[in-house]
This record gives C-alpha cells, structure tokens and sequence, in this order.
C-alpha cells in the first residue's frame, strides 16, 4: 500500500478469518461487564439524546475524555461500545458513548430519527463538553454509521472546529449507496434483514406520529435498507430519495481534506461494504492515517492473545490512544476516580 493507507497490524486466529465468522464472533461471546450511569442530553431542538457513561470516572477534571458514536440501531449494550469505553476507561480517560435518536432507553420526542450524515448532535454534545471539561483533551470515535457521521462532522468543522484531538473512523461505509448494495449480496443479506427489521419495528411503533404517509402495509414492502431509505430516512430528513441522501451523506469524498488527525481501520473483506472501497474514495490527506486489514469481516478483528480471544480493535485504539495523551498512560492516573454524580 502506498501514501496514507498502511496495512493493518491485525492476524485473525486460524480457522477463524472468513468474514461472517469475525463479523459474528464478537457476538457470540460472552459480553464485558461495564459499570455505567445514564445521563439525558437535552438537544436545542427539544429533542434529547442518551448517554452512557462508564463508572467509576476519573477524579482529574482534566483527564483525556473518549467519545464514542454507535453503528446503526447499536447502542452501549453493542459488544464493540463495552470493548472500546472499557479499554478508554482502564487507561484513566473519562469514557462516555451517545446514543442516537431512538436508540437510548427510550424512544425521542420528535418527529424524526437519525442517519449517517447527521452530524448536529454530535456536534452538540462536543460543545456541551468542552464547556464541562475544558482542560481536558478529547478524543472521539465511530463505529460503521457513527464513523462515516464522524468523518463528515471532522470535515464540516475545519482543523480547529471542535475540541478534539484526533478522531478514529472503525468500519465506516464511506460510500453509502456502494455499502447499501454491499449488504444486499449473498450472506450479508442476513444482516441487511436483522437490521431492517429493527429499523421497521420502530418506525410501526410511530406510524400515524411521522410526516409520512406511512402504514404498516408499506413499512411489510420494505424489502432492503435501500428501500427503507428510500421510504423513511430520506423524506424523514429532507432529502430527494435514498440516492441524494447517500450523496449527501456519504463523508468518503472528504478524506483527502481531513485537517484534524484522523485514524480510520478497515477489512478488506467486510461484507457492509464494496472490497474496492478506498479505490473508489480520494486518496487520504496527510493528517489522515488509514489502516487497512486483510481480514476482521464488519467490526470484528477478533484476534487470539495469550490462549484467549480478544479485541484487536481495542487493542489498537488504546494504543492510539496512548499516542495521543501519552501523559495519562501511567497505572497512577488509572486509579484515582470520584463518586459519580447522580443521573438524570
């Protein structure tokens, strides 16, 4: 590989390369415990979104704080979120993962939902905790739907926009229309029905309360994300039809223009997206750095150390991490915490 893009350091286990078996092995295994409160995030629209914050957090007003947006209808309860805030969260960094619209303990208030290119909440809540933590050095990340919102809020904002310090893409469909006929090929199918089937059942607990003309007949001839897209995400959100939001939405064409340092860590086998995926997208900027793997399948890279499996990717971000705040990566910084403030 040449400029920007690097082969990724990640080796899966024998036996255990094939794309679906890494995309559902992580799935499968027994999920890590994360101490956690809830807090709701008010939005000025007078929507809210929920965030998860992992406990105990740490007692420095000034310790680095690790950010961390979902994949489509995942949540804190994803195997990848507990993974990657536990990992934050063992290294002294104050670890917190939004919830999209809809994908909190509760359904929101209004009339709308969320998607790969809506960047104002997250933007919203960076603010919110620049102002709580200014002394503190931020870090945010996104996981395959969050990744691609990330990447475009990056290339929205500008090199000196947000208060990050760099910001890490895992698995993002940075082409939208190309990733939406990805998963609707051969053995992806089955994800692309799991994932429109959550996508349906949410949108029939609200028929009759979104601008649609939606009835529960049109949401059972919703056969692909596409179509859901088509029908729901688009009209929903202001755009034409599913392909001026893929157009729209997709961050890919940006990366070439990224100024904020930005990690992004891919599979060449990942079966959401098209195997050729960077040849289609500019090449990297410089403060991009992009680490394409071999194998890892859709957020899996689950690797064997010392007789067990375990997370590469984790791995991998702590160690970016490190890099990063190198200052918080002593055992002294990891164990001082504070009693956690109430929810709310």
């Amino acid at each position: 590989m040449s400029g920007q893009l690097h082969r990724a350091d990640f080796t899966p286990p024998a036996g255990l390369a094939n794309r679906h078996v890494q995309t559902l092995l992580p799935r499968l295994l027994p999920r890590r415990r994360v101490p956690h409160r809830w807090e709701r995030l008010e939005l000025p629209d007078g929507d809210f979104v929920d965030l998860a914050w992992v406990t105990p957090t740490p007692a420095d007003p000034a310790a680095p704080l690790f950010i961390l947006f979902h994949g489509l209808e995942g949540s804190f309860h994803s195997p990848y979120a507990r993974e990657l805030l536990s990992t934050a969260a063992g290294l002294g960094w104050r670890a917190v993962l939004m919830h999209f619209r809809g994908c909190g303990r509760d359904p929101n208030r209004l009339p709308r939902a969320y998607h790969s290119g809506d960047t104002a909440d997250a933007y919203w809540l960076i603010g919110q905790l620049a102002h709580r933590y200014p002394r503190a050095l931020k870090v945010a990340a996104g996981v395959s739907l969050g990744a691609n919102m990330l990447v475009k809020l990056v290339a929205e904002q500008g090199g000196d926009g947000l208060d990050l310090a760099g910001a890490i893409a895992i698995g993002a469909p940075l082409d939208l229309a190309a990733s939406a006929d990805a998963i609707h090929r051969g053995f992806a199918r089955v994800y692309e029905r799991h994932l429109l089937a959550s996508l349906k059942a949410k949108a029939a607990s609200r028929v009759g309360t979104l601008p649609l003309a939606l009835s529960r007949d049109t949401l059972d001839r919703l056969r692909t994300l596409r179509d859901y897209d088509d029908a729901i995400t688009a009209p929903l959100h202001g755009f034409r039809d599913a392909e001026d939001y893929y157009q729209r939405a997709s961050a890919g064409r940006w990366i070439g223009d990224l100024e904020l340092p930005t990690l992004i860590l891919h599979a060449e086998d990942d079966p959401f997206m098209p195997a050729d995926l960077f040849a289609r997208l500019p090449a990297p900027g410089d403060a991009v750095r992009v680490e394409i793997a071999r194998h890892g399948g859709h957020v899996g890279f689950m690797e064997r150390r010392g007789g067990r499996l375990g997370s590469w990717l984790a791995r991998r971000v702590a160690r970016q991490l490190e890099d990063w705040a190198p200052a918080f990566a002593c055992p002294a910084r990891r164990l001082a915490t504070e009693s956690d403030p109430p929810s709310r």
